[in-house]
């Protein structure tokens, strides 16, 4: 198959080194239809170009708190431009997602607080 410089194809290993991704990531955004994949002659997955900023967007939602399922709900919009601002379509999902994180944080706390009262006194404390 003949392609031009525009056209080419990349190896999911090339995927790799020029985003930073694991190779085992990339399968999983793929197998989720996160990215758009074809086979090559020889069975191996390539992927179009645009494919760099998909997994550079998908990494940094990931970072965020965002889940796999999370982000199949995002417009395309936000893992085709880098930096992509978020839209309005996905702002319940981030007040929601800092709301489980917030509980998540006040949890940690609260066992922290109780570690260092066990460790201080030298029993469990009762629960409150």
């Amino acid at each position: 198959m003949n392609q031009t410089p525009a056209q080419k194809l990349l190896t999911i290993g090339e995927l790799s080194q020029r985003t930073g991704a694991s190779v085992r990531s990339i399968r999983h955004y793929d197998e989720h239809e996160l990215l758009a994949s074809v086979r090559g002659s020889n069975g191996y997955r390539m992927f179009p170009d645009k494919a760099v900023t998909q997994v550079k967007q998908i990494r940094r939602m990931i970072a965020t708190g965002f889940t796999i399922e999370d982000i199949r709900g995002f417009p395309d919009c936000m893992l085709l431009l880098e930096g992509a601002r978020t839209c309005d379509q996905i702002s319940d999902v981030q007040r929601q997602r800092l709301e489980t994180i917030e509980r998540q944080i006040a949890d940690l706390e609260r066992r922290r607080i109780r570690l260092l009262k066990t460790l201080s006194e030298g029993a469990i404390p009762p629960i409150d």
